[in-house]
């Protein structure tokens, strides 16, 4: 059975959790970049969050919910950031239950809307996800900005 958990639940994850993070998210970027952001979600503070889907002690993906994923919209807030489902265990729903975590995970805390970026479109509209405009990531990569009301 699959558990999601907050990593500071699982904090001997963190490594794993940085270098999924950092090979599939960080290019030209260094891997201590996302090892901060990783540790930063151990600390208890409100943002960020990092959580793990666990198969028993098996890390098979991770989401974050995060104050601030896209520089050029801090007006926005808070996102579904770093998405990220295993190879092996992709094809099942995981993606899907990772996003309804964090959604949730929002919902009881008072949030009555959640956002998240793209570089791509036609993916996360199908878990409920309605396009609201292009931004710039950092330095000049055009992405699509989704939300979700809660």
């Amino acid at each position: 059975m699959i558990n999601i958990v907050p990593l500071s639940e699982v904090p001997h994850h963190a490594s794993h959790i940085t270098d999924w993070l950092w090979q599939a998210f960080g290019a030209g970027t260094s891997r201590e970049f996302y090892d901060s952001i990783v540790r930063s979600s151990l600390n208890g503070a409100e943002y960020p969050v990092t959580f793990v889907a666990l198969d028993g002690d098996v890390p098979l993906g991770t989401v974050g919910f995060w104050r601030c994923d896209l520089i050029s919209r801090q007006d926005l807030y808070p996102w579904i950031a770093a998405l990220y489902v295993d190879e092996h265990a992709r094809g099942n729903g995981l993606s899907e239950a990772l996003q309804q975590h964090v959604l949730n995970y929002a919902r009881k805390r008072g949030h009555e809307k959640l956002w998240l970026w793209s570089t791509f479109g036609g993916y996360y509209e199908r878990f409920g996800w309605q396009y609201q405009c292009d931004a710039l990531e950092f330095p000049d990569v055009r992405v699509k900005v989704y939300s979700q009301d809660l």
